[in-house]
């Protein structure tokens, strides 16, 4: 079974935000959708380790920022491969406005926001995923929406392969470029910088 063909399924990308007792935060995702349009509903699937996921789970609200083509890395790097518990991240993040429901929505890199209360949250185990109804949104510029792929071949820097010692098998994550070395890489083993799982690591040759 090749893993990758999960790769060239069309999604795009996304700063998901919540406000929760005067604190803002964000995380990158890849699953928001439109699931009804009569009433407006939209559903996102956000992993549990997630400060967001927490604040989202107690206050039912949130807003998603639709990341747009003129997104630059630094936008992934801010909200993607760091963590709210460890850092504020809207501290100092200047391209950002409140939203009527409390929550900030990111300004630059985005091409349009939409805001939600949730109704629904359904266990996933290692995710929830949470139905919404849509309660505002607007579009901020027609840019065209980054889907995964675009990242992937216009925006994620290219990492160069790095020379293994001798001796020593090393495993990079295809998505931030993280470098793990052993072999073999355990299967249960999470990226410490962007989360994702074993599968979505490469061997360095």
């Amino acid at each position: 079974m090749n893993k990758k063909a999960m790769y060239n399924l069309s999604y795009g990308l996304f700063v998901l935000t919540a406000h929760q007792d005067g604190k803002d935060n964000g995380c990158i995702i890849n699953t928001a959708g439109q699931v009804t349009s009569t009433p407006n509903r939209i559903s996102i699937a956000v992993n549990k380790q997630n400060l967001t996921h927490d604040m989202i789970k107690a206050t039912g609200k949130f807003n998603v920022s639709i990341i747009s083509q003129a997104a630059e890395y630094e936008l992934f790097q801010h909200f993607g491969f760091q963590s709210g518990r460890n850092v504020d991240k809207l501290d100092g993040w200047v391209y950002a406005q409140r939203a009527a429901n409390g929550v900030v929505y990111l300004t630059k890199g985005v091409n349009s926001y939409i805001s939600a209360t949730v109704e629904q949250a359904i266990d996933l185990g290692s995710h929830t995923l949470f139905i919404a109804a849509v309660e505002d949104m607007d579009v901020l510029d027609d840019t065209p929406s980054a889907t995964y792929a675009y990242y992937q071949s216009n925006i994620k820097p290219k990492p160069a392969k790095p020379a293994a010692p001798a001796g020593k098998t090393m495993w990079r994550c295809t998505v931030c470029g993280y470098i793990y070395e052993g072999d073999p890489l355990p299967a249960d083993f999470i990226c410490p910088i962007c989360k994702h799982p074993a599968q979505d690591f490469e061997k360095v040759q």
